[in-house]
């Protein structure tokens, strides 16, 4: 059973260590935030009109994850690609982050390619390869990451040096003391609700990844400003837990999903949605979320909430995060898969590389 994991039986499937990685993140957070104010900027801050950042798979949630905290405060627009191509609009007055962990991407080199063709100011945030090189050859701003990590599991430093860059570049307000009281937050959730010396009674991780134990999953989560969090769980559920999950946000699931909530009736009790929960929510949104849960209670839908902490909104976003990543690597245990090899998407990156 999931609830009564022991260290003893967690090492026997863990063979690659997820466990120290999901343990250490407050610290690759402390990490990132050090590295994200102190690394060279080779462009001189400018009047940037928008900002697009460039990533795929494990190396874009960190730009989800930004895009999604600043959406209603940044000044200037923000856009996500995880395209080879980039928009027409991105000229000299953008600034583009390139991310990708292994910076070997073949859809990202692509972009930067792009990027830099089109004379725009480019951020690359990498642990080597070949983006390393030719930002290097190409004068570009680099920041390199440390090499050794997953690129799911180097979000500390996929999401907050962005965060730092753009407060260097005065884009938004410093984020400093926002990011020290998020790590606080993310150290005492280590300490006395997520890990695996912490019984089921009071670690909630455990205590879900057992409901959605042999369930397809769906991750409802409130306003754009989770997105990422929503996307976070889904992808990791995938790979660390090699399980299928679907995800959407309100209140756009109670104009269109609400609706799909009635056939097939006879695979309901195979499903259980995930419900992702703030105390600050938009008064709208949050009745909204609490009248469709009553909707899908009465179709006799398992419901889970996992519940923000923290007072500022990067606390609670990277809250609800950590107790995803945690209840993925849980549910992985308790289907006795080791959560880190995805030997699916090595074979297409490798056939994917292969000359077309």
């Amino acid at each position: 059973m999931v609830t009564t994991l022991k260290i003893k039986d967690i090492e026997k499937i863990d063979k690659n260590r997820m466990l120290d990685l999901l343990m250490g993140f407050p610290d690759q957070c402390r990490a990132a935030k050090k590295l994200g104010y102190a690394a060279p900027i080779l462009f001189k801050n400018g009047n940037f009109k928008n900002v697009l950042f460039c990533g795929i798979g494990g190396s874009a949630i960190g730009n989800n994850l930004v895009k999604s905290y600043l959406y209603f405060d940044s000044p200037v627009p923000m856009s996500l690609s995880s395209e080879p191509n980039i928009p027409a609009w991105v000229n000299k007055d953008s600034l583009v982050f390139i991310t990708s962990y292994s910076g070997d991407t073949i859809e990202i080199l692509s972009a930067y390619k792009e990027a830099k063709a089109k004379s725009a100011n480019i951020i690359v945030i990498s642990s080597g390869g070949k983006l390393k090189e030719l930002s290097k050859q190409d004068n570009v701003t680099s920041i390199e990451i440390p090499k050794g990590l997953l690129p799911r599991c180097a979000l500390g430093y996929l999401s907050i040096i962005p965060l730092c860059i753009l407060s260097r570049l005065g884009l938004i307000k410093d984020r400093a003391a926002y990011i020290d009281e998020m790590i606080l937050v993310l150290e005492t959730l280590r300490q006395k609700h997520l890990g695996p010396d912490i019984e089921a009674k009071d670690n909630p991780a455990k205590g879900i990844a057992a409901q959605l134990l042999d369930k397809l999953i769906v991750i409802y989560a409130p306003s754009l400003h989770f997105d990422a969090v929503a996307s976070r769980l889904r992808c990791q559920l995938n790979e660390n837990s090699k399980t299928l999950a679907y995800s959407h946000l309100f209140p756009d699931v109670n104009h269109n999903e609400i609706v799909g909530w009635c056939n097939p009736k006879k695979i309901f009790k195979n499903l259980a949605v995930v419900i992702f929960k703030d105390a600050y929510l938009n008064p709208y949104i949050d009745k909204g979320m609490c009248l469709a849960e009553n909707i899908l209670k009465e179709e006799g839908i398992e419901t889970i909430a996992i519940n923000s902490k923290g007072s500022d909104l990067l606390s609670r976003i990277y809250s609800l995060i950590y107790t995803g990543d945690f209840v993925s690597f849980y549910l992985a245990i308790a289907y006795g898969v080791d959560p880190v090899p995805t030997e699916r998407i090595s074979y297409l990156k490798n056939r994917l590389s292969e000359d077309i």
